[in-house]
């Protein structure tokens, strides 16, 4: 941890009593320390021992009220590593979900340029509740880390799971985190597909497919997370997706995502394919909209490039490839044949046949298969946790 900027949120709940633990892990460790607190959270921890153990000056308000020293959230955002929130309060929780941004705490969140880690705690009940649990899954889905909270005796005298995690847990977590990033992704370079391509039949009409894009842009945070610069090749989507490190390239048709891909594929490490790219589209195109007169209409189909093919095909040593496979039956074997043909290293195979999988919706179930006869499952998951189990088996895989 030696240099590593890492920036502390305390909010107002009982567990910040351990954050003085937890700074002096971290300064044993010759990491840099700041915090920003809450006004809330000094009734838990008084600033001046934070301040004390973190040998720098405590952030509470916006301004100094007495010497008008101005605490700029924005230089908070752009000096931290790690912006660790911990404990992360219910309260905290629901603002930082949906954007609020009334106190120091809130606006640094909202202008970190690296990663976000947030520490649970509260009571077993509140922490069970379902807008805790859709709360903390809008952060993931944004790109926060979470460390779980832990089972045992609570402040409310219960005993349950809502325990903010111990202090040397949530420093095993931070160093981890910064090893990960420095081992695997400083430096590298990635290519993600996201979404489906749409192939115009007339200038109003099209054929595409139900694809949201969800899985790919959660693929493309979680490797910007992890620090690495990202281009990400989208079709048409209701999504967004901003970071330093990410160039977005919008296009429309399977050729426009092929041309993409081509000018990118050279200056990648590691190319993650996840967009449902139309297998055929309208050999002829109409000018003009084509009017309702005929009870039925033949539309004759070519076949689009297959990009996953070309990027196999034109892999260099030193690049990993990535395909994705819905099936609807075989699966395995099915993927296996698409792995092989295509000269992939991984393949990540899901089916219409699991509940919560698929096209729309915000979880998915897969499988991972890749050309070292190596097969993992997995459970049903949200998209944000399957991007963190893709990348993390893929780490494994390069390793």
């Amino acid at each position: 941890m030696q240099g590593k900027r890492i920036l502390l949120g305390i909010t107002g709940g009982i567990a910040a009593y351990k954050i003085a633990s937890l700074i002096r892990l971290l300064k044993k460790s010759e990491a840099e320390v700041k915090c920003i607190m809450t006004p809330a959270s000094c009734d838990f921890i008084s600033p001046i021992v934070v301040s004390a153990l973190s040998e720098n000056p405590v952030g509470i308000e916006f301004w100094n009220k007495k010497d008008g020293t101005w605490n700029s959230h924005v230089d908070y955002g752009l000096w931290a590593d790690i912006f660790l929130v911990a404990p992360l309060t219910a309260n905290t929780l629901s603002k930082m979900a949906t954007g609020s941004c009334d106190n120091l705490l809130l606006a640094t969140y909202l202008s970190m340029k690296g990663r976000t880690i947030v520490a649970p705690a509260m009571d077993l009940d509140m922490y069970a509740h379902a807008t805790t649990k859709r709360n903390l899954e809008q952060l993931q889905g944004d790109g926060v880390q979470i460390i779980p909270a832990e089972s045992g005796q609570l402040a409310s005298g219960l005993e349950g799971e809502g325990r903010m995690a111990e202090p040397e847990t949530i420093f095993d977590f931070l160093k981890n985190a910064t090893v990960i990033t420095e081992q695997y992704w400083k430096g590298k370079n990635a290519l993600v597909t996201a979404g489906p391509t749409y192939e115009a039949i007339d200038p109003v009409r099209f054929i595409g497919n139900h694809s949201s894009g969800k899985m790919g842009y959660r693929i493309a945070q979680e490797l910007l997370n992890r620090g690495a610069s990202v281009t990400l090749v989208s079709g048409p989507t209701n999504l967004t997706l901003e970071h330093p490190q990410l160039e977005m390239v919008k296009i429309t048709s399977a050729e426009e995502m092929l041309e993409a891909v081509q000018s990118a594929w050279s200056g990648v490490d590691v190319g993650i394919f996840a967009a449902a790219v139309a297998d055929y589209r309208p050999q002829d195109v109409a000018d003009e909209k084509i009017k309702k007169s005929e009870d039925s209409m033949t539309i004759e189909l070519v076949k689009n490039p297959d990009i996953l093919k070309w990027a196999g095909a034109h892999k260099k040593e030193g690049q990993t490839l990535v395909g994705f496979a819905l099936e609807t039956n075989n699966v395995k074997e099915n993927a296996n044949k698409k792995l092989v043909s295509k000269n992939l290293n991984l393949i990540v195979m899901n089916t219409l046949q699991d509940v919560g999988a698929g096209f729309g919706v915000d979880t998915n179930k897969i499988s991972i298969l890749d050309n070292r006869n190596n097969f993992e499952s997995f459970e049903l998951k949200s998209k944000s946790k399957v991007a963190n189990d893709i990348i993390s088996y893929l780490e494994n895989y390069i390793s």
